[in-house]
């Protein structure tokens, strides 16, 4: 049996874990938001965070290393190891896509689909990630179950949008012969499909915290890709 010390590590991390998935929301969060809003500012506290985010990750990775070093470990404890350490990484990168996100709002000049196309894309994958991230909190297989069959529609939601912003380029396109302006609109829906890609991302990274979360509950690693 594994002893105290040991298991309040692994209390630790699960609490840690929490705690890194909810600075990573708040990331996700105000990138959105400052996508919604044109808010500059906003969208640079979002780039100045990231690197918090990324101590969170490289300190969090040296317990993870440290826990599988120990040989107290059970199969169960080296599966919610194995999936914290996973699930750290899909924080991490969910991190860099908030930071692509406010990036693009800070270079954005002309809004070319209607606000609620992207943001209705943006706050599926934060409620996916939220969800994710709870289920992982309390070890809900059903929750994370869920997660998982949410991916289908959000695919279709982003693939609508992209649709609709390639469709507004060919309209402006018809109706402006200025070739300045047909660059400066390249430009703009390059940046907007590249914005909803990159949400698609969070929500992708959103089902590997579920699937993850499954597999070290259930043993079974039928959810993951």
């Amino acid at each position: 049996m594994a002893g105290e010390g040991y298991q309040q590590s692994l209390t630790a991390l699960r609490s840690d874990v929490c705690s890194m998935g909810e600075q990573t929301v708040d990331q996700f969060e105000r990138a959105l938001e400052s996508l919604a809003t044109g808010d500059k500012r906003l969208a640079r506290a979002v780039i100045e965070g990231d690197g918090q985010l990324n101590e969170t990750y490289l300190s969090l990775e040296d317990q993870c290393v440290h826990l599988f070093s120990q040989q107290e470990a059970f199969a169960g404890d080296l599966r919610f190891i194995t999936a914290s350490f996973k699930i750290i990484t899909d924080l991490e990168r969910i991190g860099d896509l908030a930071m692509n996100l406010s990036e693009y709002a800070l270079a954005a000049k002309h809004e070319l689909v209607p606000e609620d196309s992207v943001d209705e894309i943006g706050q599926d994958a934060l409620s996916m990630l939220e969800q994710s991230l709870s289920a992982y909190e309390s070890e809900d297989v059903d929750l994370a179950q869920q997660v998982v069959a949410r991916d289908d529609q959000i695919d279709e939601l982003c693939q609508t949008a992209s649709e609709r912003v390639t469709r507004d380029l060919i309209e402006r396109e018809a109706e402006d012969d200025g070739p300045w302006r047909i660059e400066q609109l390249l430009d703009d829906v390059t940046r907007v499909l590249m914005t909803i890609r990159d949400i698609e991302r969070v929500a992708d990274h959103a089902v590997n915290i579920a699937a993850r979360t499954y597999y070290m509950v259930e043993n079974d690693p039928k959810l993951i890709y």
